[in-house]
């Protein structure tokens, strides 16, 4: 490879003296050779961008957006995507949605697949890595959503999706308790890394997935510039108004193009355009020495249009055959247009279609729009409102008619005149936005109101000026709109109202169309806003707005209440009568820690009566907080509380099975606070603590009884060690282990002890199956079910025993005379 680019770049005189002071500076030398090959052995292309992400973990119902933008001379994006994910591809299908982990694409704005009930639609129930080409022709205008897979490796060219900012979206769950605010979580977790890859093309001229297509660049110069529609008389563009049309033709030689040989032009449109033309002038055919006869007849020179990316015939915007006629784009959107020319149906392989290409932007005066620039077309002007969320704005038109202060504007004094040519019942309006670089998570919300019915259309289109032939959302009445569309939301619209968003909103130009008929004598207010969070989350939770990976988007959810959820906090996932028994049911089950506390208070235990008391008190107070019933105190602190008391009465239960004295109690009581509450500050929810509370007892009961060991038989230990005979030395074990079995069958009372693992073991499995759909269920019957096991063992032990020594203690009296009579005497 290094051999070959030395060859290579022999002839080049800078790259001759690199080689001359190569000794000196061998650094500059090393990375040429270094930024060649790290394009793969590709001369044609290089790195643009290159990203890692870190490894993340995505809990139950999380998400990530990463943003990627993609320069206009791109050539590909890859996308290497490591996860724990570990699913079989042939029971996706069985997984439910609120659990199954996915990868979205959306171009332009983050992608959102649970917006509703259809939007799944675009869930693809197959490997991501293993799709063709032709599957992926229509992302660039559908979000689509693929099951996460342990190994992604994708790449994307530029025949597939256009340049632009693209997102991509990764979901662990979906459905409508997405954004509902859980009690607690309970579901598989996973983890990815990600690496994201874009390569570009060296040179502007060349094109395609490995950068070796032609384009010519479709420049007009003003030398060039002239009246196309003189030469179409029968043309529909003769009655265009042509005083700001541009017309160019090619500079270069005409192509001479065979069967199944192609063509490809870039043209650029630079602002809001009316109407592109292209066609194909002064075409000729030409034969090999070979043939004689030209047959023509049936010969095609197809012209395929495509935004942002390379069409084809099987992916493209517009086609038709321009050895016909033009072909006629309305309202194009801005930016760069790709044409893709190539003659079919030739009738010999040895005859070749020889043309010129001829286009042609109709663009109107400023606030003017339409085909004979006729129509009004306003500027909104973007005004910023105060202490609210990141770029919450107002627009108002840039007019006299409004005041650049108002929240809303009056629609007719506004409106186009029918009576300026063009048909009265096909008179339209042109508003124009623009959604600011890092606003896409934003939603854009459009009211009108009236006294009267409402008679206009509403049409809008991002990139351009919408119409009835091209637009990507509308609102005719009730009936008639685009509310099956995912990213379109109607909110209660009558005769008298219409109230829809545009959910997350793509950066950039958007258009909006009025369509309407004179109608002068009506009044009508018509607002047009960014706003966060559709309707305020509909009273019923929290807007809240993060950003993506690269920190260079921000994004708005809901964070909805205990008993709602959706995008919008508009579906109600528990009714009010079912919130009032789940509420008594997780308070009142905290009642059973009567059980265990009046034990202990029965035995004078008076620290595990404070234990269990307060226990029961502080789940009682956070769970009626964790409802929405009422909170005595912080959230945060109920929350500490509850489970730090709770760590505390299942450790002290296993304690006090013991036999130790009060200050070895108090030690391992004070250690058991300490590590409790550190768990209970950090992570208190997670699933592993109820193991390691109830490992933490265990160690601290096998350490109350070692320490029973260690006091109460010392003599015994210390003279079994000097025993020198083997078969004494057996047999005082074999007496000692009878002695302590019948012990521990002293100590306990069993069948209290059975029933307490019993109910532990119940405990156990009410707390696995809590989920967030029954948690309210599970959680209660783990209430109940820990204090009654706390119970059954506090009953398990025997206060007072009578015998149980490992050692009988001899103790021999002796009496001895005491001799009253004082001596002397």
């Amino acid at each position: 490879m290094v051999e070959n680019l030395i060859l290579f770049y022999s002839s080049n005189p800078i790259f001759r003296c690199c080689l001359i002071f190569s000794c000196l500076f061998t650094s500059c030398c090393y990375s040429l050779v270094e930024a060649v090959e790290v394009s793969g052995g590709d001369y044609n292309t290089f790195s643009v961008s290159s990203f890692k992400y870190p490894e993340t973990r995505l809990r139950p119902f999380d998400l990530r957006y990463i943003r990627v933008e993609l320069p206009p001379w791109f050539s590909s994006m890859s996308v290497m995507l490591e996860s724990s994910v570990d699913i079989d591809a042939k029971n996706v299908a069985k997984i439910p949605r609120s659990s199954l982990p996915l990868i979205c694409f959306r171009s332009g704005s983050p992608p959102l697949p649970d917006v509703s009930s259809t939007s799944l639609n675009g869930l693809v129930l197959g490997s991501l890595s293993n799709v063709s080409s032709e599957e992926f022709k229509d992302i660039q205008n559908v979000e689509k959503c693929y099951p996460m897979e342990k190994n992604i490796t994708v790449k994307l060219t530029n025949e597939q999706i256009s340049s632009g900012v693209w997102y991509l979206g990764l979901f662990n769950g979906l459905g409508a308790m997405r954004t509902q605010s859980k009690m607690i979580l309970r579901g598989a977790s996973y983890s990815f890394n990600a690496n994201i890859r874009v390569e570009g093309c060296t040179a502007s001229t060349m094109w395609g997935q490995y950068c070796n297509q032609t384009v010519d660049t479709l420049l007009c110069a003003l030398s060039d510039s002239y009246n196309l529609t003189e030469k179409f008389s029968n043309s529909e563009m003769n009655n265009k108004s042509t005083e700001n049309m541009v017309s160019c033709r090619n500079s270069f030689d005409a192509p001479c193009l065979g069967n199944d040989e192609i063509k490809v032009y870039s043209l650029e449109v630079a602002g809001i355009a009316e109407q592109l033309t292209i066609m194909a002038v002064n075409v000729s055919f030409n034969m090999t020495p070979s043939n004689n006869t030209v047959n023509v007849n049936g010969t095609n020179i197809m012209c395929f249009a495509r935004h942002g990316a390379l069409p084809s015939a099987t992916l493209h915007d517009y086609s038709g055959d321009i050895y016909e006629g033009p072909l006629i784009v309305r309202f194009p959107m801005v930016g760069r247009w790709y044409i893709t020319i190539a003659p079919v149906n030739l009738s010999n392989t040895g005859i070749r279609a020889c043309y010129s290409v001829e286009w042609e932007i109709l663009e109107c005066p400023m606030g003017k729009a339409g085909p004979n620039c006729t129509w009004e077309r306003y500027t909104l002007q973007t005004v910023i409102r105060r202490g609210t969320f990141l770029f919450e704005s107002n627009y108002v038109p840039v007019s006299g008619e409004v005041p650049s202060d108002s929240t809303d504007f009056p629609l007719e004094p506004l409106l186009s005149n029918s009576s300026h040519g063009g048909e009265p019942d096909n008179t339209w309006t042109y508003f124009v936005m623009d959604i600011p670089d890092g606003a896409a998570g934003g939603n854009i919300h459009i009211q009108l109101t009236s006294d009267t019915q409402i008679k206009y259309e509403i049409y809008a289109k991002f990139g351009g000026l919408p119409s009835l032939e091209s637009w990507d959302y509308y609102y005719i009445n009730k009936t008639k709109s685009s509310s099956g569309l995912m990213f379109f939301q109607l909110y209660n619209s009558t005769e008298e109202k219409v109230d829809f968003y545009i959910l997350y909103a793509r950066e950039g130009n958007w258009g909006f169309g009025i369509k309407h008929v004179n109608t002068s004598s009506t009044e009508t207010g018509m607002s047009i806003s960014l706003e966060r969070c559709p309707k305020r989350c509909s009273n019923h939770g929290q807007c809240r707005y993060a950003f993506d990976a690269s920190g260079l988007t921000s994004y708005s959810y809901c964070f909805c209440d205990r008993n709602h959820g959706g995008f919008d906090c508009s579906v109600e996932l528990v009714t009010h009568q079912g919130h009032i028994w789940q509420s008594i049911t997780l308070i009142a089950s905290n009642a059973a820690a009567i059980f265990p506390a009046y034990w202990a208070l029965r035995q004078k235990a008076f620290a595990e009566w404070v234990l269990f008391t307060s226990s029961g008190i502080s789940s009682g107070l956070y769970h009626a907080c964790d409802v929405g019933t009422w909170c005595a105190l912080s959230y945060n602190v109920l929350q500490f509380m509850d489970f730090w008391l709770s760590f505390m009465a299942v450790v002290s239960t296993f304690v006090y099975l013991t036999t130790i004295n009060e200050a070895f109690k108090r030690t391992i009581h004070t250690v058991v606070a300490i590590l409790t509450a550190l768990m209970a500050i950090t992570k208190a929810t997670r699933s592993s603590n109820i193991i390691l509370v109830i490992l933490i007892g265990t160690v601290g009961l096998l350490i109350g009884w070692l320490v029973e060991l260690a006091t109460k038989y010392r003599s015994f230990s210390f003279s079994f060690g000097f025993c020198t005979n083997i078969l004494d030395r057996r047999q005082t074990l074999i007496q000692w282990l009878h002695k302590l079995f019948k012990t521990i069958l002293r100590r306990f009372r069993w069948l209290f002890m059975l029933a307490g693992f019993t109910a532990l073991a119940m405990a156990g499995i009410s707390w696995k199956l809590e989920s967030s759909e029954t948690y309210w269920i599970w959680h209660s019957v783990w209430h109940v079910t820990i204090y009654t096991s706390s119970f059954f063992f506090l009953c398990s032990k025997v206060i007072k025993t009578d015998s149980g020594d490992l050692q009988p203690t001899q103790v021999n009296y002796e009496l001895t005379r005491q001799d009253s009579i004082p001596r002397g005497e």
